[in-house]
């Protein structure tokens, strides 16, 4: 039987309490928490007694001091993942760290670069992958049914979504706004099926003139507009290595119909659209034989009741198996650096290199 880990928290907020410590919760055979960091000890507090947590730090380093500790959870806000992490797989700890990797893909190369130094799993903690969609069409598309996939369409939208809690509303410390925060998730999803190819090039703008507008609703909450410093809007266009071409919208707030948080994958066999969270079938595939035109849904897929709890079980599973990272650093740079060239294309208005070197 493999060795039982012994697990940290660094950040209790959220994102911890709500996805990565359930995941350690669901398999107490396999893994146990005993430590949990937050610079509010408040709430760190509160974390432990609900977990059964029997150490409490505001102290990060402190908790890596642990010689017992095996692996960290980074929950902490995107402008403070990059030192933690890299201050952990230099401790000798495995890192799950919650997305996006970083705030740049300056950060992330670091980030990488001590993964690779340390010999440790560094994993990002991106769950679509995880989900039963993603499992299905990933062996699905494995298999050979999709033939090669040329391009898709991704979109994570929300018409009036903007989160009034946390950081997400401040570049300082977000790094950006839905681009960053919900379009990471769906483009992670589409790379993925698509085998991640290195992107090549990229162009794209940003807008930030409805989140701004204090007549515009926000159906999430009331957030304070002079604090928004990021895009409510995103869209951009990749272009990679082997010819494929992705094109990518996402948004906080849109004049539009509903909210689609979806992947289009248009390849040379068939074609499929992944719709998370929508009514009727998530997941359509649409294919010609014999002249005629069918669309296909699955009647069976993969059964995960939690894809939270999925990539955490993954993570404790690797580190067990010592098998590679199953969501590995070096996809977290990408879409940082992705990122980093949308962004920067919007402000030149010009076409911009990814860079993805470390």
């Amino acid at each position: 039987m493999s060795k039982k880990l012994k697990i940290g928290l660094i950040g209790t907020g959220g994102i911890a309490v709500g996805c990565h410590m359930p995941g350690y919760a669901s398999i107490p055979d396999q893994c146990e928490m005993v430590a949990a960091c937050d610079v509010n000890r408040e709430a760190a507090t509160k974390a432990a007694e609900k977990f059964g947590i029997a150490r409490v730090t505001t102290d990060y380093k402190e908790l890596l001091a642990d010689p017992e500790i095996d692996a960290v959870s980074v929950t902490t806000p995107n402008a403070f993942h990059m030192q933690p992490t890299i201050d952990a797989l230099n401790a000798g700890k495995h890192v799950l760290c919650e997305k996006p990797l970083a705030m740049n893909a300056e950060e992330a190369k670091k980030m990488c670069r001590a993964a690779k130094d340390s010999g440790k799993i560094l994993q990002v903690a991106l769950q679509m992958r995880f989900s039963s969609e993603g499992r299905f069409l990933k062996q699905f598309i494995d298999n050979g049914n999709m033939g090669d996939i040329y391009y898709a369409r991704a979109k994570a939208l929300r018409r009036r979504g903007v989160p009034h809690w946390g950081v997400f509303i401040d570049k300082e410390k977000q790094g950006g706004g839905p681009l960053i925060d919900i379009g990471v998730h769906i483009l992670d999803l589409t790379l993925f099926l698509m085998g991640y190819p290195k992107p090549v090039v990229a162009t794209g703008k940003t807008w930030d003139v409805l989140a701004k507008d204090e007549q515009n609703a926000n159906f999430w909450g009331e957030f304070d507009r002079k604090k928004f410093t990021v895009e409510d809007f995103a869209v951009g266009m990749i272009r990679f290595d082997n010819g494929a071409v992705v094109t990518l919208e996402s948004s906080f707030m849109a004049n539009m119909e509903d909210d689609p948080f979806e992947t289009q994958l248009y390849g040379t066999k068939a074609g499929a659209i992944v719709r998370k969270w929508s009514p009727g079938s998530p997941v359509r595939i649409f294919k010609e034989i014999d002249q005629q035109y069918f669309e296909l849904s699955p009647q069976k897929l993969p059964k995960v009741d939690s894809d939270h709890t999925a990539e955490v079980q993954a993570f404790v599973k690797a580190i067990q198996n010592n098998d590679p990272s199953p969501v590995p650093g070096e996809n977290g740079l990408i879409l940082n650096a992705v990122f980093d060239a949308l962004y920067k294309s919007s402000e030149t208005g010009r076409e911009v290199e990814v860079d993805i070197t470390y």
